[in-house]
């Protein structure tokens, strides 16, 4: 990143502790393998994130996909081609109803799922402060950080070591109005309108609406070959509108309710970030206990800032990159002056990752983890705009075989992280592989593999004694290191690349 002077700096941890796992229940069968990382450019995240990594905090960890028990794929969405389906068209009319109306439907749930949720299931609050009693050199490497010389100096020492490159259901029983009885016989009408059109059943009106759409897709243009001269259809009008279009549609000037989104830096921390730091914690608050079932004292003030405030991302700023800059954020949606939910984003140079949302519970049913995911999409078109590269909406993980997480791939067109050759495979390519099996190689071609593999550990730079060397050099030091295997290890999982350029720390 252009004038960026900063460094990634890891400590890895080689285990395979088993966690519980959030979708299965399993206790002990959510394995990864993760690193703590104090400093991180969004350069090297975002080649992370594209080998199946997430960070949550500043833990960083990756599923071992063929021994945890629900196998993780990173999934992005293709933003500038995403157009809103129907379900993501009703949430939408559903918001702008609430604004301008004030209408809500109290205790209706969120059947759509809630993005990035699945983020606290994979590696929780509760995992995460057993990984931070781990970190037993974290403090060495804060003030190896600290006294770290400058970015000229370091690319001076290391010069020989890194290279240059790189509905109504039918069960419900039928209402009868008042003063009649379900057996009573209706009164002779008199008969059919012959003004009007015949009636139709739903199955033919549904069919005929499903071929129309396809033929509007085959002809590329949106206007369907088979045009009625009838009035358009109300489905016919909603299928022009774009995303933008819901989102900007114009209310009322005496509308119920006034929503504003304020995007706002967390780390380093805003004015504005501090300035509403307790309200956002309240929300938090409010969101583990009544949707995760947390008891009152485990969603402490401490855990929210290591969770959901605290980032290993600097904040960085290019020329070609977005006004706001790169690094880490929370997108605050603000409802007649007070918080009601909180997006945590993190801005990548070519991507919005989604990290985490968490709403106040007195608003389930507008359904704002689906609409927040709907406006980050949104989010990445404007960012686009900006910085070109910047064109991909990262959801977190893909679940197949966990059915209530499947909803994010009807977030499209989207693709699917292959584990083994890390190239990115179509969805819709994807799971046929994935219901036959929990974890599949994505791309099917034999003789294809990872393009970022470690062909020389040697190159792998280290931190050592708060000095920068290659790792072949840090053997000779150590006379014969120990840790070969487990620096082999880390690098075959974050690739030739990252291991050339991120500082591994040894103590």
């Amino acid at each position: 990143m252009a004038g960026s002077k900063s460094y990634t700096i890891v400590e890895y941890f080689g285990g395979e502790d088993g966690y519980r796992c959030g979708y299965c229940k399993s206790q002990t069968g959510n394995f990864s393998r993760g690193m703590w990382s104090h400093t991180m450019t969004v350069q090297d995240y975002q080649d992370l994130i594209d080998r199946g990594w997430r960070r949550s905090g500043k833990y960083v960890y990756k599923p071992i996909m063929q021994k945890t028990c629900c196998p993780q794929y990173t999934i992005r969405c293709h933003a500038l081609k995403f157009q809103p389906s129907k379900s993501h068209k009703k949430i939408l009319k559903k918001m702008n109803r609430f604004i301008s109306k004030g209408e809500l439907q109290k205790g209706q749930e969120d059947c759509a799922g809630e993005p990035m949720d699945s983020v606290c299931e994979e590696a929780g609050p509760q995992e995460l402060s057993k990984v931070h009693l781990k970190c037993t050199a974290l403090t060495d490497i804060q003030k190896d950080a600290t006294e770290f010389p400058s970015t000229t100096e370091v690319q001076k020492e290391a010069a020989d070591a890194t290279p240059t490159g790189s509905q109504t259901s039918q069960n419900d029983p039928v209402s009868v109005p008042a003063g009649r009885t379900a057996s009573t016989a209706p009164k002779p009408g008199n008969g059919a309108d012959p003004s009007r059109p015949l009636c139709r059943k739903a199955k033919e009106l549904r069919k005929e609406r499903r071929l129309q759409k396809e033929q509007m897709r085959q002809n590329g243009d949106g206007v369907s070959s088979t045009v009625s001269p009838t009035q358009p259809t109300p489905s016919q009008n909603n299928q022009s509108k774009t995303l933008e279009d819901f989102i900007s549609e114009s209310l009322p000037e005496n509308s119920a309710h006034c929503l504003e989104v304020r995007l706002v830096r967390s780390n380093p921390p805003s004015p504005q970030f501090k300035a509403s730091f307790d309200a956002s914690y309240q929300v938090y608050k409010l969101y583990q206990m009544a949707i995760h079932k947390d008891p009152p004292d485990k969603p402490t003030e401490s855990q929210f800032k290591r969770f959901l405030c605290d980032s290993p991302l600097e904040a960085e700023y290019a020329p070609d990159g977005p006004e706001v800059g790169y690094g880490s954020f929370h997108q605050q949606y603000w409802l007649d002056g007070r918080i009601v939910a909180v997006g945590v984003i993190d801005i990548l140079p070519t991507c919005v990752s989604s990290v985490y949302l968490y709403y106040h519970p007195d608003f389930n049913s507008l359904s704002l983890g689906s609409y927040s995911a709907l406006r980050e999409i949104a989010f990445t078109k404007q960012l686009q705009k900006q910085s070109p590269k910047l064109s991909y909406y990262y959801l977190g993980f893909y679940i197949h075989s966990c059915p209530k997480m499947r909803y994010k791939g009807q977030y499209r067109p989207s693709d699917l992280l292959c584990p083994e050759t890390y190239v990115w495979v179509s969805i819709e390519r994807c799971i046929p592989l994935l219901d036959n099996s929990r974890y599949a190689r994505l791309n099917q071609d034999p003789d294809l593999g990872d393009a970022r593999a470690v062909r020389d550990l040697g190159r792998a730079l280290v931190l050592y004694r708060r000095t920068v060397m290659p790792y072949a050099a840090y053997s000779r030091k150590r006379k014969g290191s120990s840790d070969e295997m487990e620096v082999q290890q880390y690098a075959s999982l974050v690739g030739q690349d990252c291991a050339e350029r991120i500082l591994l720390y040894r103590s």
